[in-house]
């Protein structure tokens, strides 16, 4: 039996258990507006060329240094954006139940995040951020505005759920995701307080997951990072916590512990998860490049190659998709190789379709991939 069989047989054995497993996630929220940059436009709506790498976006506004230019940004979709809420969808269209929390408005829901909210029994910290998510075929820039993030913090997550509420749904959860730290100025300390004040409280269950994403943590400080990564190492007190990484952050965070650039490779990406799990005391470190993915556990490393898609339906919250089919996976029992070949899965769906796949659809996905 090989990796994708194994796959299939693991994740339709566990798919009937979905719906008794909980996830709590969060804790931001983004309006997104994807744009295509214009390059052309020949006539009204759609009548345009995009401009098509990041390469010759990088290119036009270069040239306008010392003079000016007027880039238009052509609306392709409206719709609820964050890592958290990205992540918390695709993990309800799984068939897991779901609890948000995070900035989806404030005093009242925004109408993007409406349905979400409702099946979710969301609750609202602040307004949420707006990104500008501008897709090339090379990958994508976001342009974000977030001050309103600046109202996430303990207090406040208290004052919008209650002690009581919040740490039930903590204690309930499977698995509880806390994604994009860079863009939340004070999540570090919320973090710190659940370790405090919060999960000491909590009945013990080694089998409860935590999983974070930093969200491109480039802008933020050596000195905050280093704080953010001792923190997640001290979260496996309760429980088993998974660090998610792109190429990008792996390569920061192998840097920032001290360890010499490798060439990009497989045998080498593996290299890298395991060095960043050891050095921080992690369960899992996953590190999921476009074109593949690893992961570093107990029991060793994995690696598989990625269903690349050379034109994307949609690229923006591919990562978040990745993100909730290998947490969804192990939540369920999966192996370690299962559970990354049903990730690679989903966000490969994900990009074709710009839908969230079911467990099934993801089946039927690597059946015939």
């Amino acid at each position: 039996m090989n990796q994708f069989e194994q796959a299939v047989t693991e994740l339709r054995n566990a798919a009937s258990f979905a719906g008794n497993k909980e996830a709590l996630v969060g804790i931001d929220g983004f309006v997104d507006e994807i744009v295509h940059p214009v390059d052309q436009r020949t006539g009204p709506g759609s009548a345009f060329t995009a401009i098509s790498t990041i390469t010759d976006f990088g290119a036009r506004i270069s040239s306008a240094a010392g003079k000016s230019a007027n880039i238009e940004l052509a609306p392709v979709v409206q719709k609820l954006g964050g890592n958290g809420p990205i992540m918390a969808n695709a993990q309800y269209a799984q068939g897991i139940k779901v609890r948000y929390i995070g900035a989806l408005g404030n005093p009242s829901i925004h109408p993007v995040f409406k349905t979400f909210a409702q099946k979710t029994s969301a609750v609202s910290i602040t307004d949420p951020g707006v990104t500008h998510a501008a897709e090339f075929t090379d990958g994508k820039i976001m342009f974000g505005s977030m001050a309103s993030l600046d109202a996430i913090t303990y207090s406040a997550l208290i004052d919008a759920m209650g002690i009581d509420d919040l740490t039930q749904a903590f204690g309930q959860a499977d698995a509880i995701s806390m994604v994009n730290w860079t863009m939340i100025p004070y999540l570090s300390d919320v973090f710190e307080s659940f370790l405090k004040q919060l999960l000491p409280k909590l009945p013990k269950n080694p089998e409860r997951i935590f999983f974070f994403d930093l969200a491109d943590p480039e802008k933020r400080s050596a000195e905050d990072l280093l704080g953010v990564l001792d923190l997640f190492s001290q979260f496996e007190a309760f429980g088993q916590v998974i660090l998610g990484l792109n190429y990008r952050e792996a390569e920061q965070i192998d840097a920032l512990l001290g360890f010499e650039k490798l060439e990009k490779n497989p045998a080498n990406l593996k290299m890298v998860a395991a060095r960043i799990r050891d050095k921080l005391r992690l369960n899992t470190v996953v590190v999921h490049p476009v074109e593949c993915a690893v992961c570093a556990t107990a029991q060793g490393t994995e690696f598989i190659d990625g269903p690349l898609c050379e034109k994307p339906k949609i690229t923006t919250g591919a990562g978040d998709h990745f993100n909730s089919g290998f947490v969804t996976a192990r939540m369920l029992g999966l192996s370690p190789a299962s559970a990354l070949t049903v990730a690679v899965a989903t966000s490969g769906h994900y990009v074709r379709t710009a839908e969230s796949p079911s467990l099934e659809t993801i089946a039927e996905f690597i059946s015939t991939w």
